[in-house]
């Protein structure tokens, strides 16, 4: 398989599992080390970076605890080689607050022998604090 295949078949079982709930399987498509950070406002309790498979694994169990999914939807798939670019789309309830989220996204992953080595996230991080702030 060429990098760009697996590189697209990876990127595909993460969304496929993130789509599913399956949060406790997602971790495993990371490499023991990471390099991974999601832009914005310390007042979202999991932005930032993270660097081992065993902290990607938690991102998506405390996700779930701050968050429900509304709707999550991946509509492009752009690979070259290691890299992937995911574009889409995503509304959430945060559950503190009871706002809505909505934004478009974008990933960027680095796929190498079959694990996701890097994984950064951009959002509309200033929609997604206000959110979490219950006074706005």
């Amino acid at each position: 398989m060429s990098d760009t295949a697996e590189t697209r078949a990876v990127v595909e079982e993460f969304f496929r599992r993130v789509r599913d709930g399956e949060p406790e399987t997602v971790g495993d498509l990371f490499a023991e080390r990471i390099d991974w950070y999601i832009y914005g406002s310390d007042a979202v309790p999991w932005v930032g970076r993270r660097t081992t498979r065993e902290e990607a694994g938690q991102f998506y169990t405390e996700l779930r605890g701050h968050l429900e999914t509304k709707h999550f939807t991946c509509r492009h798939i752009v690979a070259d080689g290691v890299h992937a670019v995911a574009l889409g789309d995503m509304e959430q309830l945060v559950k503190s607050t009871g706002k809505i989220f909505a934004s478009p996204f974008a990933f960027h992953f680095v796929v190498e022998n079959g694990l996701i080595t890097r994984y950064l996230a951009f959002e509309d991080s200033l929609a997604l604090a206000r959110a979490f702030n219950a006074a706005d």
